[in-house]
């Protein structure tokens, strides 16, 4: 039998409590004062807040949990080792970071803080999000300095591409990926900053298809008309060669998923409209 609904708003308020002790527990280890109101990442797998070290600097302390079983390996790491990423690269930097057991694993950075805010609320948002073409072409700009940047980390192999692609859009939908390049792995509008141009989260940064960071920009602005125009305008280079519609695909198979998984029907129904037209 089920859980009720209020079950679930009740385990989901315990968790929530849970987690802003981990943010607690954090600061304290890492000499900090939380001044900011902590936003919880999807799903309430990581809780973060702005904080304020010895010195007066702002920071941003983030703490990440997750089961024994997932806490490891280049995802668990990924916002520590973009330190060595181009300074050019707009990105927060890891000044610390603190581990811990409690049943489950939780990981606490804390970071450097970035001017601007998200360009959305939300992954895929429903509304227009205008953009001046200074910011465009610092988009572009860091997005080539970093596909051009050499790394042993892997956001995405051959073999996963294929199956996810297929599982979502057939076996007739093209897999093969000619090109392959150093990507974010998880670029939407929740994860850029404005006015400043600024880019956010990277767990998932790693050698992928070439394309897969406008490809995934581009199916998270599925629901908004202009603006799946002016990234399709910035990217068409990229979007419109072979490796740049199996990216669109494996990104649309993706963001499929989560889509789902949160109930977000719309952008599920644009996500699959999408691929079943590439898949052609």
């Amino acid at each position: 039998m089920g859980h009720t609904s209020a079950e679930i708003a009740e385990a989901d308020r315990r968790f929530a409590d849970w987690m802003r002790g981990n943010l607690g527990l954090a600061a304290e280890h890492l000499a900090v004062t939380v001044t900011g109101d902590p936003v919880f990442g999807s799903r309430m797998r990581s809780i973060g807040a702005k904080a304020r070290d010895d010195s007066g600097g702002d920071r941003w302390l983030r703490v990440v949990s997750e089961f024994p079983q997932w806490a490891h390996g280049q995802f668990w790491t990924g916002n520590a080792d973009a330190n060595d990423l181009p300074e050019t690269i707009s990105r927060p930097r890891v000044l610390g970071t603190f581990e811990w057991e409690d049943g489950r694993c939780q990981r606490a950075e804390l970071s450097t803080l970035l001017p601007g805010h998200p360009c959305s609320n939300t992954d895929i948002p429903a509304t227009d999000e205008p953009m001046p073409f200074s910011w465009w072409s610092t988009l572009r700009n860091t997005l080539a300095t970093l596909a051009a940047t050499s790394t042993s980390r892997v956001h995405t192999d051959q073999d996963r591409v294929t199956r996810r692609i297929r599982e979502d859009f057939g076996e007739q939908a093209p897999t093969h990926v000619e090109r392959w390049e150093t990507v974010h792995g998880d670029l939407h509008w929740n994860n850029l900053l404005c006015p400043e141009f600024g880019l956010l989260s990277w767990e998932a940064w790693g050698r992928g298809p070439a394309g897969t960071d406008a490809a995934t920009l581009l199916c998270c602005s599925l629901l908004a008309p202009t603006t799946y125009l002016a990234v399709l305008s910035q990217f068409r280079d990229v979007l419109d060669t072979s490796t740049g519609r199996v990216a669109q695909l494996y990104a649309a198979a993706r963001l499929l998923l989560r889509a789902e998984r949160d109930q977000h029907h719309e952008a599920a129904r644009a996500l699959r409209i999408h691929g079943r037209l590439l898949a052609e």
